[in-house]
């Protein structure tokens, strides 16, 4: 038996439309199978976005809260909307398949389901996934897929790409980031960004860890960190605190539209020696008896 729509977006009967538009949202960005990678998001995605098909259209919703999912079974005339849906689309989206019918001859025809605020479901992977919908009047631009190191979205680089056998130039822009999408002539290719384990992504802006010494911490210094662009000296005020963060302006990723960069955050990681010798004992020794005797001026 098929599903209950309601239970599908994890909502009750008689849910809101903005209830039953907030939900689709939700679990559609969860379970695109772009962004979740498991065996079971293709056909959750299918079937929530399915869902909110039928719950998102008012004369739907009343349907299916009287009849069920009769009231959408093709053939025969079964239900009132059985057999009454024309113009039935269907085809391939990056790993899986999709089935979108309209009542009239496509989505341009007096179709006008509210998919969670997109003008259709699959609207979301320009939002938030950088593709196309698979719905639009025009073809789609073919797309492909570019691996490329994490030094060449900082700076860009020129490429040599084959696309259906032919040799291409690209130039790669500074600032892609994993599934950033960028059009080249009459193709599209989305890029998957190497990690470096120096730095941390988080958007624009770039996160490291630099080690101190407690010394260091205690006393303050200067000392020389790496960011995207090469290295930089920075200065450790005294007093110093473990896992304190130091906000570099401007340090971080060039943006890939728009212009400046974003910036750079250097966790401090104060480091306390393990093996310490004698004299180095007696020293912290005797600095730990000083603080707890009163000095007279």
């Amino acid at each position: 038996m098929a599903k209950d729509y309601y239970q599908v977006l994890g909502l009750t009967k008689g849910a809101t439309s903005d209830e039953i538009k907030k939900a689709y949202r939700k679990l559609a960005l969860e379970y695109h199978p772009d962004r979740n990678k498991s065996k079971e998001a293709e056909g959750k995605f299918k079937e929530v976005t399915k869902a909110y098909e039928v719950l998102s259209d008012t004369q739907k919703k009343q349907a299916y809260d009287q009849y069920g999912h009769a009231a959408f079974e093709q053939g025969a005339g079964q239900g009132p909307f059985g057999g009454g849906f024309g113009g039935r689309q269907q085809g391939n989206y990056g790993p899986f398949t999709y089935t979108y019918t309209t009542s009239g001859g496509g989505p341009a025809e007096g179709f006008n389901f509210d998919f969670g605020g997109f003008s259709d479901p699959f609207e979301i992977f320009e939002q938030f996934f950088g593709g196309a919908s698979p719905f639009g009047s025009a073809q789609r631009r073919p797309t492909y897929s570019l691996t490329i190191d994490f030094k060449d979205a900082v700076n860009g680089a020129q490429k040599k790409v084959a696309i259906d056998g032919k040799t291409r130039n690209i130039k790669i822009p500074a600032g892609v980031d994993n599934g950033s999408r960028v059009r080249f002539g009459d193709f599209d290719v989305v890029f998957e960004v190497k990690s470096d384990p120096r730095f941390k992504r988080e958007g624009n802006d770039i996160i490291s860890e630099k080690e101190i010494t407690f010394t260091d911490a205690a006393l303050g210094t200067e000392t020389e960190v790496e960011i995207v662009a090469g290295k930089l000296r920075i200065r450790i005020p005294p007093g110093t605190q473990p896992d304190t963060i130091i906000r570099l302006r401007g340090k971080g990723m060039p943006r890939l539209r728009g212009s400046g960069y974003g910036d750079h955050y250097v966790r401090l990681k104060v480091v306390v020696p393990k093996n310490l010798t004698s004299r180095q004992r007696e020293l912290l020794r005797e600095f730990e008896g000083s603080k707890n005797k009163k000095t007279w001026f």
